[in-house]
């Protein structure tokens, strides 16, 4: 198969790689011209995941990509530009989504904003830097065309990475979305010291959450159980290395949402997903205390009041 993975950040090299290890024709776009050169030039990503081997994976422009030519288009690129990133896409191959958020400016769901062409979303506990080093992970596609996400399950299965398929694309996306705002707070747990119990029940009630959420949504229940959910919220909520994590780590050690990002020199996608999935919930009339919380400490809410209230919530049933 031949396979255009747009977006060049950690977790696009990572999966140039896996497709490559697969024995695919791979090329990895990027925006910027002078990362292109260097990719093509030293076989190394000079940004992210450096230790990746790119040998054998091709490196173009976004603009010069051979979308023409390609089987598949892999989007891996930051929620909010993923509209402006797929509406822009030459071709009419099928569109596999790696990206973990909802559309800021309008609070849909990534795989909607795909127009006249297939598509399917991959998620899961997928730390990239483990990924290229060949540990072993899982990850779930989902499609509403399950003939797809099989196809696609076939070309990136292996023996280091598991692929399970199903078509509940709604609970996949919106797992996707919600856990990182969960991680932003397990982080300030962290950052305060808050201790394993804390910090284990505030994920826990995340998870309650998601599920909250997203069955008022349409989605099934056990896919909260799976890789997209419990799979994916668990290791970013505990990864040293996840970026929302420790965003939240920061944040509580007194750091602002701008500077913490700044630090960890790469996306945070729970700072753009939480005021959007506070606005979905508010519409359908979904309580989700964590993720309002989350958006509170952002604006400048103390992190301890937050813990407080959360804390003197009225006792109810599990």
């Amino acid at each position: 198969m031949r396979a255009v993975v747009v977006g060049a950040g950690s977790w696009g090299t990572a999966f140039a790689c896996l497709l490559r290890d697969n024995g695919h024709e791979v090329t990895l776009a990027a925006r910027d011209p002078d990362q292109v050169e260097a990719m093509a030039a030293t076989r190394r990503n000079p940004r992210y995941a450096r230790e990746a081997d790119l040998t054998s994976i091709g490196a173009a422009t976004i603009a010069e990509a051979p979308f023409s030519e390609t089987d598949l288009v892999v989007v891996a690129v930051p929620s909010r530009v993923f509209g402006e990133v797929v509406g822009a896409l030459p071709g009419s191959a099928p569109v596999l989504s790696l990206t973990k958020g909802l559309d800021p400016a309008t609070g849909e769901r990534l795989s909607t904003l795909v127009r006249e062409r297939q598509v399917a979303v991959l998620s899961g506990p997928n730390i990239a830097d483990e990924i290229v080093r060949g540990l072993p992970a899982a990850a779930v596609i989902a499609s509403d065309d399950l003939a797809l996400a099989v196809r696609l399950q076939l070309a990136v299965h292996s023996t280091i990475f598991r692929v399970y398929v199903n078509d509940d694309v709604v609970g996949v996306e919106l797992c996707a979305a919600a856990k990182n705002v969960i991680a932003l707070a397990a982080g300030g747990a962290d950052g305060l010291g808050l201790g394993d119990n804390g910090k284990a029940a505030l994920v826990a009630r995340g998870l309650a959450e998601m599920r909250r959420l997203a069955e008022v949504a349409g989605a099934r229940p056990d896919t909260f159980a799976g890789l997209a959910g419990m799979g994916d919220l668990i290791v970013t909520c505990w990864a040293p290395t996840g970026r929302n994590r420790r965003a939240g780590e920061l944040i509580a050690q007194g750091v602002s949402p701008e500077e913490a990002q700044a630090q960890i020199g790469m996306v945070v996608e729970g700072l753009t997903t939480a005021p959007v999935l506070r606005d979905l919930s508010r519409r359908l009339g979904i309580e989700l205390p964590i993720s309002e919380g989350v958006c509170a400490v952002l604006q400048g809410v103390p992190l301890t009041s937050l813990v407080e209230q959360l804390m003197r919530r009225e006792p109810t049933t599990e």
